[in-house]
């Protein structure tokens, strides 16, 4: 069993059997439906709050490298549906021409000098907010994978396709404390947190975790 995160959870954990079992099940009934409408809201906001910063990242993208300002690329979304998901590009055109799918590193030389900022602050996933709007994602939840990764980690890892049970999202629990995946290793390892999360899913969690995203991205707060 993997220590958990008591200062995310221990809150929501304690709150849940304090209650009567007819007001959580109500709670999370009404969860499940107003959440997908408080994910088009906070997408539709967002976008119209970060419309200048996102002008000015496209204009600066297009400065100082060749390239589209914005990148797509398939990932693999709810129950297996693919989509494309949309971000600021942060890396060389055609970064993986001569590779194939690769996992990002720490000092990729693929990354631009831009990219490394944007990747730094998360600002490059701002344009995810269209995928928001699309239904393709929710502001929360599992991060969303290529096809090719998935293919490689449900047969390696137990349990893997279970973060596909519900929308990929922006952020998650797994994103709040680790970078990105280098070996298997991660990736189990954020699959326990993308499971726990999925279990214990609420408008409390959710706000712990957008606090801690804020956090991390703008408050220079650390992750593993």
């Amino acid at each position: 069993m993997w220590k958990l995160r008591r200062s995310i959870i221990s809150g929501i954990v304690t709150l849940a059997y304090a209650m009567p079992v007819p007001l959580i099940r109500f709670l999370r009934k009404g969860y499940r439906q107003l959440r997908p409408l408080a994910d088009y809201g906070i997408a539709g906001i967002g976008l119209l709050i970060t419309l200048p910063v996102s002008i000015v990242i496209g204009m600066v993208i297009k400065i100082t490298s060749s390239g589209p300002v914005f990148y797509t690329q398939i990932r693999v979304g709810k129950n297996g549906r693919l989509f494309h998901i949309i971000k600021f590009r942060t890396m060389c055109v055609d970064a993986e021409s001569q590779t194939g799918p690769v996992w990002t590193k720490n000092n990729d030389s693929r990354i631009t000098v831009v990219g490394r900022f944007l990747r730094k602050t998360h600002l490059d996933e701002l344009p995810q907010l269209i995928n928001v709007l699309k239904g393709d994602m929710s502001i929360i939840g599992p991060r969303p994978e290529r096809p090719y990764f998935v293919d490689k980690f449900k047969d390696k890892i137990y349990g893997y396709t279970s973060r596909m049970s519900v929308k990929p999202g922006i952020t998650g629990l797994a994103q709040c404390y680790y970078k990105y995946d280098e070996t298997l290793y991660d990736v189990r390892r954020k699959l326990r947190y993308d499971i726990l999360y999925i279990r214990k899913m609420c408008w409390m969690l959710d706000m712990k975790i957008i606090w801690r995203t804020v956090n991390v991205s703008l408050l220079g707060g650390r992750v593993r």
